[in-house]
């Protein structure tokens, strides 16, 4: 009885279950025992002695353990099986007078199986014995979330973990390449084992951008008009996302935090649109916020209270607390805690009103002269 390969590959992300399926079932049991045995431990811990971090973790690092390396022994069966089917109907088929140099076809199977294996970055690389090009991927996805985990760790700054945000852009570069490269051997064209950046480099040369790279360069807010060239349009979306994210997060204005999808969105169908623009030569480096330009004063009044309100946060409340509470006996960080995020959203929201109304006032004037 034949079995499914994408069947046991979406069913190995439970340990123990596509082993299992596939008639393992020794190691199929052992598995599952061992990562909800590592997870049940760990979870009775915490119960009966939640002060036993350690344990915890190391009990919850055993239970990951466990699950990768079931999966890698899974994708390794899996591959294994494939060579020696592909072995076996080539020799069952024999070539044919004038068929020596054709392509072998990849069966609807066969496509699955390689799409499902590159969910790991590089993994479907090697599948299509492109192993250069999959180590390119692999190499580059697990270092930079190591790299970013390091580095938060050791700075203690949660505010790196912003970073992530690359590692779904090169995770989609990698689905989008593997799929690109099984319709071009579909094709019987011959696949070149080279890195990105030799892709990148005939793209430079050529004086073309592409499409496919800008839109995945788009899912960070900037990166795409930089690469089309938009250095100033690109550099004001990629810090007023960066910008709004901290802001918001220091002065705590939870209420605001729509504006980062907002920014997001508008960012990617910019860089969409800027992209079909590029290629009829109508693309402009024109700003994004052309107020700031314009009015630098404000932009400046800004900053300055930004500036204040660090030195406040940061400097003077903490040193000078307990000598208000014990010469006024008022307890100041409670007050400065509680009411100072209504306190900014009111402002902000009064503020934008006035401006609001001011604005609309002039241009009602406006019109009003026109007519006369």
């Amino acid at each position: 009885m034949n079995k499914s390969r994408a069947l046991a590959f979406l069913l190995a992300f439970i340990p123990g279950f596509g082993h299992i399926y596939l008639n393992r079932k020794i190691r199929g049991v052992l598995y599952a025992f061992g990562f909800v045995g590592a997870l049940g431990l760990a979870f009775v811990v915490f119960v009966l002695a939640s002060y036993e971090r350690d344990i915890i973790i190391l009990l919850a690092l055993a239970a990951l353990g466990i699950w990768i390396l079931n999966m890698f022994d899974m994708i390794m069966t899996l591959l294994m099986n494939s060579s020696s089917h592909t072995s076996t109907i080539a020799n069952s088929s024999g070539p044919q007078d004038g068929e020596a140099n054709q392509p072998a076809p990849i069966d609807a199977n066969e496509r699955f199986l390689t799409i499902i294996l590159s969910f790991i970055p590089g993994v479907g690389h090697f599948h299509l014995g492109l192993n250069y090009r999959g180590l390119t991927f692999l190499a580059g996805f697990l270092g930079l979330g190591t790299m970013i985990l390091f580095v938060t760790i050791l700075t203690h700054q949660a505010g790196f973990l912003i970073f992530v945000l690359a590692l779904p852009v090169i995770w989609v570069y990698n689905l989008f390449d593997t799929i690109q490269l099984l319709n071009r051997k579909q094709e019987g064209e011959i696949l070149k084992d080279r890195s990105i950046m030799e892709d990148f480099e005939k793209y430079r040369e050529s004086g073309k951008k592409s499409k496919g790279i800008t839109t995945l360069l788009a899912m960070f807010p900037g990166a795409g008009h930089m690469y089309l060239g938009l250095q100033q349009r690109g550099l004001q979306l990629m810090i007023g996302f960066v910008l709004s994210i901290y802001v918001l997060d220091i002065l705590r204005l939870s209420l605001f935090l729509f504006l980062i999808p907002v920014i997001w969105f508008f960012s990617f169908f910019d860089a969409l649109q800027q992209q079909a623009r590029y290629e009829t030569g109508e693309a402009k480096d024109t700003p994004v916020f052309r107020y700031f330009i314009n009015h630098q004063r404000w932009l400046g009044v800004g900053l300055i209270l930004l500036g204040m309100f660090f030195i406040i946060d940061s400097i003077l409340i903490p040193a000078f607390a307990d000598d208000i509470y014990e010469a006024f006996n008022i307890y100041i960080t409670y007050y400065y805690q509680r009411y100072l995020q209504m306190g900014i959203v009111c402002l902000l929201l009064i503020g934008g009103g006035i401006r609001l109304l001011l604005g609309s006032k002039v241009k009602h004037e406006e019109q009003g002269g026109e007519e006369l």
